[in-house]
Parts: C-alpha cells; structure tokens; sequence
C-alpha cells in the first residue's frame, strides 16, 4: 500500500513540493530499503518508529500496516509528536478508536484516516446531486460489491475481511453521500463454498441512518463471474425520483413526470460533475486536505473523531453477523 501512497504523491506537484520523505519504517529492513531504491528516496530506513523518528525530527507519520499494527504505530507517532495520517481502518476495535481520539486531543496533534474512496469523482457527484434535491429527499440507498480478488497474505487469514477490510470504504462513503448519522444495523455474514478465505468473505447488512434513510449492502469477495466496479453500484432512492451509478462511468437520474397512470412516466434529470476537481483525486486528495488542515489549524474531512462512525458501522454489522441480532450503533 506504501507504493500508492508514494505515487499519489509524486503525482500531486504540491504535495511533492511540500512532503520530504526522511524516514521507511518496516519490520523488514529490506522490503523498506527496496522501496526506496524504486522511489530514489534518500530516507533514514529502521525497524523502531521513536528511533526512526528521533532521528529524522519527522513532523507526521504515514500509517501504512496491517490493522492489528495500528494502534501501537499511531500512539507511538503521537505521543512523540507527530501529525499522523493512517490506512483505514482507524482501529482494530472502537475501543482502540477512543483512545487514539483522546490520545490525539491530549498530544494537540491530528489523527486522520485515509479514506480515498469518498475522495472520487463519483462519491463527490452522488453527494452533490443529493444536496441539490433533484430528486427530492433522499430514502434509501442500495450498494452492490461483487468481485473476486485473490489477494494471497494476511487478508486471506483474516477474521471478518470483507466487512473490515473492504466494505468500510462503501460504509464510508454511504455515510457522507447521505450526510447522516448511522443508527442501527443488522447484518448476515458468510464465508460461501469456494471461499479461499479463512473467515467472513460475504456480507448483507441492512443500517438505519438518521431521517428514515435505510442503506443496504450486499457484498462478497469471492464472486467469480460478472463483477462489479470496486467502488460497488449504486441506487440511491428519493421522495420524487432515483439516481444509479454503475461505480464507473454511468450515471442515470429521473423523476416522475407527472403522467397519470399505474406505473408514471420518468424524466431524465443531469447529474453534473464534481463541485471542485481537487476532491477527485483519491489518495493525493486526501493527503492534501490533511496537510492543508495541519497548516491552518483546522480539521481534516476525514478525522479520526468522525471517521469512528465508520468504524462503528463496521463493528456494529460485525456484531450483528455474530449475535444475529438488530445492534444499535453508537459512535
């Protein structure tokens, strides 16, 4: 994952002017001095984030491992100073996602989490289309995920991977398209035949967010055949109309025309573009709004006291799969 970060980057002529990379920190001396030989990075390479730090005088850290790795990696950032900006998920456990919040308002630094997927063209004009009321108040919204990676490394031993690992970007993004606060969820998790993970590679969750807006997912990692886009496919449902978005290119909005009849005529409405282009651009956006937030004092999109809801939506629906019970989410 560190390579995508490094490419966002090298692609984005302010960050690339801004961020000097000083410092690879991997269990592994020699997947982090590989690293730098691709990226001609003349960086300090060490195992111990303090002591790579301390040597360094870095000002933020990249969180780039595996969840279980995370709270340790950005407490240590923290407490010695450091802006930290993490891969998602933010915590392993929302208890371990309430400490980072109270860590980083103790040490004043900002914790934030790099939640690309909202950071697209296609997230920014579902949003946008919703808050123009084009098709009235927003109801419901429904995503598709099918796809059937074959990763090999920890994600195929993985407890509960595609609600952890991959679902919580569609999560995410369901949240800030509908602006609302999640409330409830119930979820069925599987781990079909053929499965080649270990554990929880289909989910189906059904949440209640704020203002009568239901979201539902249905999702698996191991769907050979037809796939869906990355970022699923999209439904989203008004009071006057419904837009679709395949997750790539196509998007289809209408609203009733008023014709009488059982069924009433539709009118095609336009879904225009993002509102500003510099959101659209994944990691490099998202980095951006982080830096730009540490140099004026203020908070980024995706800061870790917000993005909790996220995670909270994933633990609750892994809650659910487990109790088979309705979990109220509190976050």
């Amino acid at each position: 994952m560190s390579k995508g970060w490094l490419r966002a980057i090298a692609s984005n002529p302010d960050l690339a002017d801004t961020l000097t990379i000083v410092g690879l920190v991997d269990l592994n001396r020699n997947t982090a001095e590989q690293l730098a030989a691709e990226f001609g990075l003349d960086s300090v390479i060490g195992s111990d984030l303090s002591e790579v730090i301390a040597a360094t005088r870095a000002d933020l850290v990249f969180d780039i491992v595996i969840p279980s790795a995370r709270y340790d990696v950005v407490s240590t950032a923290l407490k010695a100073g450091c802006h930290v900006l993490s891969e998602k998920p933010m915590a392993a456990s929302l208890a371990e996602g309430a400490a980072l919040i109270d860590l980083a308002a103790e040490t004043g630094r900002i914790h934030a989490v790099i939640q690309n997927r909202r950071f697209i063209s296609g997230i920014r004009r579902l949003r946008r289309f919703v808050d123009s009321g084009a098709i009235g108040d927003l109801t419901a919204i429904h995503c598709d995920f099918f796809l059937a990676p074959h990763f090999g490394g920890f994600r195929e031993e993985m407890d509960n991977v595609l609600l952890l690992d991959m679902a919580i970007h569609t999560f995410d993004a369901a949240r800030y398209v509908a602006d609302r606060k999640p409330l409830a969820v119930y979820c069925v998790e599987r781990n079909p035949k053929g499965s080649w993970y270990r554990h929880g590679a289909s989910a189906n969750a059904i949440f209640e967010f704020s203002d009568d807006i239901v979201f539902t997912y249905r999702g698996s990692w191991c769907a050979e055949g037809e796939r869906t886009s990355w970022e699923s496919q999209w439904r989203l449902v008004g009071s006057k109309g419904m837009l679709t978005w395949d997750g790539e290119e196509s998007f289809k909005a209408a609203v009733a025309d008023g014709e009488p009849g059982l069924l009433r005529g539709a009118a095609s409405v336009n879904v225009p573009g993002p509102e500003h282009d510099a959101e659209t651009h994944g990691h490099a956006s998202v980095i951006a709004d982080f830096i730009a937030a540490i140099r004026s004092g203020g908070q980024p999109e995706t800061v870790n006291s917000d993005n909790i809801r996220s995670l909270a939506m994933v633990f609750g629906a892994i809650e659910s799969a487990k109790t088979g019970r309705r979990i109220e989410i509190s976050a």
